[in-house]
């Protein structure tokens, strides 16, 4: 991959040399490079008929569709900033996050159609709504929207620290935070996956994790980004993954390790053809040991981890392939990449010793901007340009960091630290368990029983 200043970049020099090349798959519908190109530009254009100006959000709720990198890279070309919404999330948490991007445009798919129209009228900055289905006459069709605008470049240069996208995060506690993140940000993430996964121009993507998420967005990227293809996935379910890793002859593939267990479980997995994939990339959660050496054994191809958050765009430390050898080193996250520093504090933020647990805090290039028209949150989350993640985690004698869980799960039993995760792999690799789940819970003698 070039070495390019902003994320439409990439998409602009492979129209040129891979114009004819599918750079995204979905279903029926290939788009090549040319047409995602030509077709950005219309969107940016129709974006600022509309009234979008840079630094403007538009916001999209939608399951995964690749019309999604045609609405991304149209917003980017004209200064303004991608909004995706958790398409998960109830009537009344997107309408709180329509009101606090303060949303110009919002995209929607069928699915969504009914919410959109019922909290349409809260959304008060919101000024277009535009559908990804021709199946309803109250918003203009994407297609036809972009289409009215006219076929040639928008005249706008973003700056590398300008925001291209804004995430938000889950809102375990309190409303949901925009997490603003630049093109240097996103690009500076991209690259690390790239780097870890040995990606070569021309591989094909599959995603399947969702784009409102920054995994799905990102890994779709890595393929924008390096001239290949992107299978994106609409519903992915362990049949629909199989019938894609083969039919598409996928070779780099990001799985969570919850479709991992469905994916090893559905009967035709034997049978499939894994013999393109190259890498898997796993994480987001803790994976017990037996089913990633199941994983290693059924994919016959490397398989990396990645420790990051939504706040870095993506990991910023990984397990290797090398290190998935069977040893207890395999229940790691891995270690750092290069340009990420990463500590693990007591409560007075001093380092702690190898083997014992503290907060996990990270400072890299990848590093969100801040939260969204919310200081405070800033100032609190990152402290002298380290990101306090709320994770407890420890580093071993070589480096390689272990992550529990959050901090706030752990539970005091009898004096003890105990983390849910570290029961949960134990218990896992028990025969006849299927899965398991840890909480703490009151107890007149321990204080917190597991």
């Amino acid at each position: 991959m070039a070495e390019v200043g902003l994320l439409t970049d990439a998409i602009s020099h492979h129209a040129g040399p891979r114009g004819d090349q599918a750079a995204l798959i979905c279903g029926q519908r290939i788009t090549t490079y040319a047409q995602l190109q030509r077709r950005g530009h219309r969107v940016a254009l129709a974006l600022r008929a509309d009234g979008v100006r840079p630094g403007d959000r538009v916001a999209v709720l939608a399951g995964n569709d690749d019309r999604f990198f045609e609405i991304w890279h149209g917003a980017a070309l004209c200064g303004a900033v991608l909004a995706p919404i958790n398409a998960r999330l109830t009537a009344a948490e997107v309408a709180y996050i329509l009101a606090d991007a303060r949303a110009r445009v919002l995209v929607v798919d069928a699915a969504h159609h009914e919410l959109a129209a019922t909290i349409e009228a809260e959304a008060g900055s919101v000024g277009r709504v535009i559908s990804l289905s021709s199946g309803d006459t109250r918003w203009p069709v994407f297609e036809d929207w972009r289409d009215r605008a006219p076929d040639r470049s928008i005249e706008h240069r973003s700056a590398p620290a300008d925001t291209v996208v804004q995430m938000y995060t889950s809102g375990t506690t309190g409303h949901p935070k925009g997490v603003e993140l630049s093109h240097a940000n996103v690009l500076a993430c991209i690259r690390v996956m790239m780097g870890r996964q040995a990606w070569a121009p021309g591989e094909v993507a599959l995603v399947a994790a969702p784009l409102f998420h920054t995994a799905g967005n990102a890994w779709g990227h890595c393929a924008l980004q390096s001239g290949g293809t992107a299978v994106v996935l609409q519903q992915p379910s362990p049949p629909a993954i199989l019938d894609a890793i083969q039919r598409h002859r996928v070779t780099h593939g990001l799985l969570v390790p919850a479709l991992i267990r469905a994916v090893l479980a559905d009967p035709s997995c034997r049978d499939t053809d894994f013999s393109r994939l190259k890498r898997v990339l796993y994480g987001a959660s803790p994976i017990p040991l037996a089913l990633l050496e199941d994983a290693v054994a059924t994919f016959g191809c490397g398989l990396t981890q990645g420790y990051g958050l939504t706040e870095t765009v993506g990991p910023v430390v990984f397990l290797i392939p090398e290190d998935h050898d069977g040893s207890q080193r395999m229940t790691s996250g891995g270690r750092p990449v290069e340009g990420a520093r990463v500590r693990v504090v007591d409560e007075r933020d001093a380092d702690c010793p190898p083997g014992t647990v503290g907060e996990v805090l990270l400072k890299c290039p990848q590093l969100m901007k801040g939260y969204w028209n919310n200081p405070e949150a800033t100032a609190e989350a990152i402290r002298d340009g380290w990101l306090h993640t709320g994770d407890a985690g420890y580093f071993d004698a070589d480096g390689y960091l272990y992550i529990h869980d959050r901090m706030k799960d752990m539970i005091v039993s009898g004096g003890e630290n105990v983390y849910p995760a570290e029961v949960e792999s134990a218990l896992s690799g028990c025969p006849g368990i299927a899965d398991v789940a840890v909480i703490g819970v009151p107890d007149e003698r321990w204080g917190e029983a597991v």
